[in-house]
This record gives structure tokens, C-alpha cells and sequence, in this order.
């Protein structure tokens, strides 16, 4: 099944990497946080992407459409490309990319709306590109078969950014570290049918109008992923995920090389 993913968002509350390239293209360990994605769906069996580029992106264009060059070893007699010979190679060439511009400041729905023919009269799963989870993509698909929704979304419980304390009559009497938070927020892990598009146009924002609507019609199914999610929206967050890639314990990684 397709995957799209958006992919042309500015990235502003994490400027240090994203004024010259865009957020999907941050890299982790090496990789943008985008490839991390594919690489989860990936080794689910889904390997078809539909990649929604906006801010800087020709660069990820230029990454998907060089992509030997730029991870493997080669030979070329400077001059004539089509000489060159590649050395060794990647999983990652069965999959394939097509990179769609959808504009500069085009919002999430619009973006979703512009590459309609590129999934046409498909389901298709659908994610931002710059969360990271461990989604069991096989349950997600197959508790939206059964709902007979139009989408089906996926949402968990986020651990809170800060510690609570506990106090009795003025008195500090305890603390808890990051508890999880018992509130249910979308994680951006989405199966869709064809008739999303009916929901779409070119100035909405997915999150919006879109899925208010939906969720008004019944139309919105939900499925509970309980594992580790962690978003890419801030510098610090980055730096978080690179320990953790550096450490050997990438929660995120469904994959074996």
C-alpha cells in the first residue's frame, strides 16, 4: 500500500537545523529523520511513497533522485555518468519515491489534496515527516478494514513534558517524573480511503476542518498505539533522538540493517 508523507514544513521552533534544509531531512544518526520513517513502513512491506515536499524542497529531490551517489562507494570517468559503477548496495532500492512539490506554505490538507493522482482510487497510510514510533503498522491497517471508516487515526498517551509535584496544605510532600499524560493525542500514523478527498481543499489544514468533519460524520476511527512516540519539533527533541540512535536503543527501529 502507499505511503505519503508530508514533508514541506518549515520547522521554525527548530532553527539551528532547519534554516537551510527542511525538518524531514534533519538527519539522525546519520540519516534524515524521513529515511527513519520509510524504513519503519518499510519493513512492514509497504515501499511505495508518495514523498509531499514544500520549504527547501529540491534537497529532497536531489537526495531520493542521487541517492547510490550519495550512500555508496562508486567509479565514474568524470564526464560521462553513465559510466559510473556503484559498489555494493542498499534495501532501499526496491522501494520506490516519487517526490511531489506541493508548495512553499501549502497547509497539511492542501498538500494531501495536490497528490490525489498519485494515489488515486486507493486506501493509503499517511504521516508527517518527522515523528518517530514503532506503530504496529499490520494492526493499524487491519483495525481500519474492519471499521469501514474513511480514516482511521492513530493516537496515544504522551508522557508530559514536565515533572508534577505533589502538594499537601503548602508542603512539597512528593514528586513523579514525567508521568504519562491520560489524554489521547494523534501521533499522525493514518490509514485513508478515496473519499478523504471529498474533506480536502487546497487552503486546509488536515488536523482542522477536515478531521473535525469527519469526526462529526462518524467517519473517524481511532487505533491506540502504546509503545514509545516521539516527535522531531524542537532542537532539543533532536538532540534526544540521536542519544538514543547513538545508544543502540532506538525504540523506533522495526529493522535489522
Amino acid at each position: 500500500m502507499k505511503v505519503v508523507l508530508l514533508a514541506g514544513g518549515l520547522g521554525t521552533r527548530m532553527r539551528e537545523e532547519t534554516e537551510f534544509r527542511p525538518k524531514p531531512m534533519v538527519q539522525i544518526g546519520g540519516m534524515p529523520v524521513l529515511w527513519h520513517i520509510m524504513k519503519g513502513f518499510a519493513s512492514h512491506g509497504h515501499k511505495d511513497f508518495v514523498v509531499c515536499a514544500g520549504y527547501q524542497g529540491e534537497m529532497i529531490k536531489d537526495y531520493f533522485f542521487n541517492y547510490a551517489s550519495k550512500t555508496l562507494d562508486f567509479t565514474v570517468r568524470l564526464g560521462d555518468k553513465n559510466s559510473a559503477v556503484f559498489h555494493g548496495s542498499h534495501d532501499e532500492f526496491d522501494w520506490t519515491v516519487t517526490v511531489a512539490d506541493t508548495g512553499q506554505e501549502t497547509p497539511t490538507g492542501g498538500r494531501i489534496k495536490q497528490i490525489r493522482k498519485f494515489v488515486e482510487g486507493e486506501s493509503f497510510f499517511c504521516t508527517y515527516g518527522d515523528g518517530l514510533a514503532p506503530v504496529d503498522l499490520d494492526s493499524l491497517l487491519e483495525t481500519h478494514q474492519k471499521s469501514g471508516k474513511v480514516a482511521t487515526m492513530t493516537v496515544a498517551k504522551p508522557d508530559s513534558r514536565f515533572g508534577i509535584v505533589s502538594v499537601e496544605e503548602g508542603v512539597v510532600v512528593g514528586f513523579r517524573e514525567k508521568p504519562q499524560i491520560e489524554s489521547l493525542v494523534n501521533v499522525g500514523f493514518f490509514v485513508f480511503e478515496p473519499e478523504i478527498f471529498e474533506f480536502l481543499s487546497d487552503s486546509v489544514f488536515l488536523e482542522q476542518e477536515p478531521l473535525t468533519n469527519l469526526a462529526k460524520a462518524r467517519g473517524l476511527g481511532s487505533f491506540e498505539h502504546k509503545g514509545f512516540w516521539q516527535p522531531m519539533d524542537t532542537y532539543r527533541e533532536y538532540q534526544q533522538l540521536n542519544k538514543l540512535w547513538a545508544s543502540g536503543d532506538a525504540p523506533w527501529r522495526t529493522w535489522d540493517n
